[in-house]
């Protein structure tokens, strides 16, 4: 059964790669990537998907760069400033558990709800709130469970030397660092290849967006809106940025299993 099993999944990974590249790499072209849309691209006409990919990387890496200001204070707090197994401890831990299982569409919903009261527009301002929310729950648990796998007795002895409850959290995040840089990079992705969520908030635009109150066009809402077409040469174009968008994945795949594999080594 475990053989099995993992013959299915790797041949499941292998079909899904196999549909891109033989539906989208003929439609792979220098054009698509180097320029914008002109005008009539989602029926067939000239351009590209510069836009979408510039704006998914404006996305998702603010959205990171946010959710690592908000959520290692959290972990670290919830860590070495909160007694372990406190109620506050538990009942936090739980809370993040439940927010990384809520599904994109709903923070999608929030933000909006947010945006309205706010006056903002759907723009990449509004985009960046809402994967923000969506990725401040997984830096909160990933970087917990890292912190979990330092020996109890690192705590203890640092502790005993005098250092301070800052010190301490200092040596523990020197001690998991390549675990953090994992952390954000499992964040940029889910942030990078979300599209319920930006449905409502980011808008969509065949610009490359200047500022934060501007629409943004991403790769996954790209894809979305060319699958939808009926045209088969837009459609080869949608299989075209899904293999961008999975190259891209793909590159953050290969550099978070090597900050993993040196985070192993620097286990104790």
């Amino acid at each position: 059964m475990m053989q099995l099993s993992g013959i299915l999944i790797t041949g499941s990974l292998f079909f899904i790669v196999g549909t891109i590249l033989f539906k989208g790499f003929p439609y792979l072209t220098w054009e698509m990537i180097s320029q914008v849309p002109q005008g009539g691209f989602y029926i067939g006409k000239e351009g590209g998907i510069l836009n979408a990919i510039i704006g998914s990387l404006y996305l998702g890496l603010a959205s990171t760069f946010l959710a690592a200001l908000i959520g290692l204070p959290v972990a670290i707090y919830l860590n070495i400033y909160v007694k372990s197994g406190s109620f506050l401890a538990r009942s936090s831990k739980l809370l993040f558990d439940v927010l990384f299982g809520v599904p994109s569409i709903v923070y999608g919903a929030i933000a909006f709800s947010i945006m309205i009261w706010m006056g903002i527009r759907a723009s990449l301002l509004g985009g960046i709130i809402t994967v923000t929310l969506l990725t401040i729950p997984i830096v909160v648990r990933t970087i917990d469970e890292l912190l979990k796998t330092i020996p109890v007795d690192l705590k203890h002895v640092t502790q005993s030397l005098g250092a301070t409850k800052w010190e301490v959290a200092k040596i523990l995040l020197l001690h998991i660092k390549p675990g953090i840089f994992t952390a954000l990079l499992l964040a940029f992705g889910r942030a990078i290849g979300d599209v319920a969520g930006v449905l409502l908030t980011a808008g969509f635009s065949d610009n490359i967006p200047k500022y934060l109150d501007e629409p943004a066009a991403t790769l996954p809402l790209a894809i979305f809106f060319q699958l939808s077409s009926p045209i088969p040469e837009v459609q080869g174009r949608a299989y075209a940025s899904a293999l961008i968008l999975t190259l891209i994945i793909l590159i953050i795949v290969i550099c978070t299993h090597y900050l993993a594999s040196k985070q192993r080594k620097h286990k104790i």
